[in-house]
Parts: structure tokens; sequence; C-alpha cells
């Protein structure tokens, strides 16, 4: 017999599964989260959060060592000692108070929190509410050393948002010592002389940018032509620009066939992706494998329930209704986030589980808007953007014009030091309606918000070109673009 009932249970409690359930519990519903490591998940404690503490440290390391005479401050590299434990430390300390943070908040909304590997035994049935096994866990893992010793609990329904985990290379055992996932990244006991990267995502990106600012030899494998593959392709060349100048290096058009523990730690044998029978060995004291994720699912379902899986995702109708309620292929079974697929991002997990449980309750809610959400990469420059490429736009032979306005001649960018990067806004014709941007340099990922906005309303280079921006600012860019979208730029 079930030791409790609820009216949801949601498992896991990353930015989609504490959001879902602080909003059930705000629409009435009796909650509980089962969580089998910290509370907050993958973003809060090995992604979002801690990684933008470490790139701040970086950022301030860059701005003394490399550029503090241009500021009137003189500092020496080897006058300035890093201290790599507090660095490292720091950005440890900012989850803990953030795991506090969620702890608050589940007990504010009077959610039961419970710890444990979460297994759905059944979904609804006429007669019966939902099954859900709860077992010990060692941490974000489960060996099934709990089996027949867990808790059984019920529920009308049940949302899943455990996650995603890294993706491992093929043929490559991760060891988390010589060969790392980012999870390993961020909280290495010494900094390596020098770091593989195998994929130059927004997470590869990131820990080059990281790792090469304190003094780490740095070389970023990709597989297609150029760095960040999903940006737009006039970002991803600025990109390289800048950071190859920063000093990390880049095989792009380049696969890893082997890599193998070595005297110096590994080898990695880099192969052309035109001509795998061009190849060469690359030392590095560690490999980081960063080429993307995979859903969260071990011993979460029962094999009985035979679950509908799509490459390795949970499918749910969030692809094929207009107002998707999110439900699984088993009744009374949800799920949200990365777990059902792409784009893997924390704000849509978020912003799923709010229109799901709402959906639950029969409120009307206009969802979420997949084609107007902003990705990010915090290196510095920054990296944002929101709707399609320019790419994207003529593969879907989509008439558009095209405004450019590079940061080189922007005021607040000279007065900031920052002038390396591109404001790209593409327009439709003859309507001027915003199909994307595209932004690298100062500030990015706070100057993409407006684009967001104006997308959501479905404004045009007209709107923002009659915006009036305050002067002296980075958000005087966007206005500059759009300008530039209509022949009418000022300062380009």
């Amino acid at each position: 017999m079930a030791e409790a009932h609820f009216d949801l249970i949601v498992i896991g409690s990353g930015p989609g599964g504490y959001v879902g359930a602080i909003r059930a519990a705000q629409l009435g519903m009796k909650v509980a989260v089962v969580e089998r490591d910290k509370l907050g998940g993958v973003c809060l404690n090995w992604g979002c959060i801690p990684t933008k503490a470490l790139l701040h440290n970086a950022e301030l390391y860059m701005e003394a060592i490399r550029h503090g005479e241009q500021w009137g401050f003189e500092f020496k590299p080897d006058a300035v000692k890093v201290n790599w434990e507090k660095v490292i430390g720091r950005s440890r300390g900012v989850t803990t108070q953030l795991n506090n943070g969620i702890a608050y908040l589940l007990k504010k909304n009077k959610i039961e929190h419970i710890a444990g590997h979460a297994t759905i035994l059944a979904g609804k049935t006429a007669s019966a509410p939902c099954q859900v096994k709860v077992c010990p866990a060692k941490g974000a893992y489960y060996n099934g050393s709990g089996e027949g010793t867990g808790r059984t609990i019920t529920a009308d329904r049940v949302l899943i948002a455990t996650g995603a985990a890294p993706r491992a290379l093929p043929g490559c055992v991760t060891d988390g010592v010589t060969v790392i996932s980012s999870a390993e990244a961020m909280n290495l006991p010494k900094r390596p002389d020098s770091m593989i990267i195998v994929g130059s995502g927004a997470i590869g990106m990131e820990f080059a940018y990281f790792y090469n600012a304190f003094g780490t030899k740095v070389t970023v494998v990709e597989m297609v032509d150029r760095i960040l593959p999903v940006e737009d392709d006039d970002i991803s060349a600025i990109a390289q620009k800048v950071f190859t100048a920063q000093g990390i290096q880049f095989r792009t058009g380049t696969t890893v066939k082997s890599v193998a523990k070595s005297a110096k730690g590994a080898t990695a044998v880099l192969a052309s992706a035109a001509d795998p029978t061009k190849t060469e060995s690359v030392d590095a004291s560690v490999v980081l494998v960063a080429i993307g994720v995979q859903a969260r699912t071990d011993a979460l379902i029962d094999p009985a329930l035979k679950l509908r899986l799509e490459k390795g995702y949970i499918w749910t109708d969030y692809r094929e209704k207009r107002e998707p309620s999110y439900q699984t292929s088993v009744p009374g079974i949800y799920a949200i986030g990365d777990v059902v697929g792409p784009p893997w991002l924390a704000h849509i997990a978020s912003e799923e589980a709010v229109a799901c449980v709402e959906r639950m309750k029969g409120h009307h809610t206009l969802g979420v808007d997949y084609a107007a959400f902003p990705g990010c990469t915090y290196c510095t420059p920054q990296i944002a953007s929101i709707g399609l490429t320019e790419r994207e736009v003529k593969a879907k032979g989509i008439a558009c014009k095209v405004g450019k306005y590079p940061l080189k001649a922007h005021g607040k960018a000279i007065a900031v030091g920052a002038t390396e990067g591109l404001v790209k806004i593409i327009t439709s014709t003859p309507y001027g309606e915003i199909l994307g941007a595209h932004i690298i340099g100062e500030d990015a990922s706070e100057l993409i918000g407006e684009m967001g906005l104006a997308k959501r309303l479905e404004a045009t280079a007209e709107d923002i070109i009659s915006t009036v921006h305050a002067h002296p600012t980075m958000h005087e860019a966007l206005h500059e673009a759009a300008l530039a979208s209509e022949g009418r730029v000022i300062h380009g």
C-alpha cells in the first residue's frame, strides 16, 4: 500500500521541476518533489549558475592581466597570484546558497521534498492512480542498491523533469580524471596545463574561455567547418577570430578518432572530417567531451509501461499539438525540459513546466513560443541569438533584409573597451518583421531580451527604430542594426 498520495509528483528539481512544483502548489495541488541529488538539478549545481560564477572570475582576471594597462592599472602576471581553490570554491559556494534557496521555496509552498531515486511503476487507470517507488540513491546516480527497500507513493499525475546528462564520445571512456565531462570540468582540483575540448557549442566554448583565461593551453575540436554551429555564420566567424586572438586554438572540420592515456595525460588522434585518412596526434593533460547531452532516464520507468521514446528522448505531444499538455504515451505521466529533447535550455524547461501544470488544471495559457526563445553563450565577448539565422532564412526561401552594425564605432563599446562584436538583425521583405537577431559583444545576453519581446509582440524593424534608446548604452546597437536593415544606419 502507498505511504502517501499526492495530486502531483514531480521527479527532478531542476529549473523545470521545481518551477513546475511551485506553480502547481500555487494552483492548489498537493505536491511532492523527488530528487536523488542536490536540489536545483544540473543547471544550478553543475551547469548554468556555477559556470557563470567561474566565467566571471575569468573575465576579471583577463581584464586585470591583459587589459589593465589601458585602464591605468598596472598588473604583472608574475605578481598576481591565482588561488585556484578559491576560484573553484566561490562557484561551489554560489550553488550552496541557491540550493538552500530552493529548499526554502519548496517549504514555503508546502511542497514535500523526498530524497531518493524515483521509478514510475504504473500510470493512471480508471481505478488506480499513478505509482512511484522511491529508493535510496547515491548522489546523482542509482545503482539498484535500493531494490526492495523503497517506499511507494501515488499521485493523480506525475511530471518527469529529470533533465539530461553529458553525452559520451563514442569509443572513449569518460573516467572523470583524464577524459572528463562538464561536471568534472567545473570542479578540477588543479588547473591543467593543457586541454583538448571536443565540441564548440556553448558548453565547450565557455570552458575554453575559462581555462584559456587562466593559462591552460586549449585546443577546441569541432566536426563542422565553424565554431558555435547553431549560431549565424557571421557570428561564428567573428567569434573564432576573437577567441583565436585570445590564444585558443581551433581544429574545425575535424573529428576525434581515438583518445588514449599517455605520459602527458592523453593523446587524441584527430582526423579531417572531409578526408579521414588525414590525421594528427595532439597531446593534452585533460580531454573535455562537450558534444551534447542525452536524456536522463536511467531506471526511471518500469519497462512494463513501454513508455514511448524517440531518439532516446521521452515522447510527448508538444511537437504535435498547438496547445500541448506534455502528456507522454502513458496515461497520467507528463514530461518537460531536456528529457524530451532540444533545445536543452533551462528557461525552456521552466516555461514548459508552467504551461504543463496550468493546463492540468484547465487554465488557458499561451504556452511556449518555440520560434522565439533566446540562446546565450557567456564567454567574453558574449554571444546571444533569437529566431532564424540568415542561413535558415535563405534555406526557407524567405525574402529578407539584413542589418549589420559592428561595435567598433559604438560609443558605449569604445568607452568600456568592448569594441569586438556585431549586432545583426534579419527582417522580412516587405513588412520588416523581425525574423532573427544575433549579437556578439558586451552584454549580449542582456541585450537579447529586447529582441525577444520584439519578436513576441511581432514588432518590425520600424518599431525598434522608433523606440527611443538611452544614450550611451549598448542597447543603442540594436537601434543601429535596425536602422541598417532599412539602409539608414547613422554610426556605421
